[in-house]
């Protein structure tokens, strides 16, 4: 079971890639596996969102960047729904890697 200040900054983590940054600096002392888990997370899915949501914004398909932010907000959902269930589940397809990429999160 994830500890209080740990699950804060998980939570933190989800909100904003301003939360994530301010979850990274929540879980520098002490450190919690579980606020690390689900920053390393957090900042992959908001990297992705912000990195996909530039392309989006060049192009002129309505329904395609509307299907676009439909499938971020149920990726976010999902996430935050596992934190609040103190469960440290990778997403799918890309939880992996964010894990390794972002090693650099303490």
């Amino acid at each position: 079971m994830a500890s209080p200040q740990g699950k804060t900054a998980a939570v933190v983590a989800y909100i904003t890639i301003i939360g994530s940054l301010i979850a990274i600096s929540m879980n520098s002392e002490p450190k919690h596996e579980f606020a690390r888990f689900h920053t390393r997370q957090a900042f992959g899915i908001h990297l992705i969102f912000h990195g996909l949501g530039l392309f989006f914004s060049t192009i002129q398909a309505d329904q395609a960047r509307a299907l676009f932010y439909l499938l971020f907000f149920g990726i976010w959902l999902y996430a935050l729904t596992i934190v609040l269930q103190n469960k440290k589940t990778e997403l799918p397809l890309l939880g992996g890697y964010f894990q390794k990429w972002f090693t650099f999160i303490p």
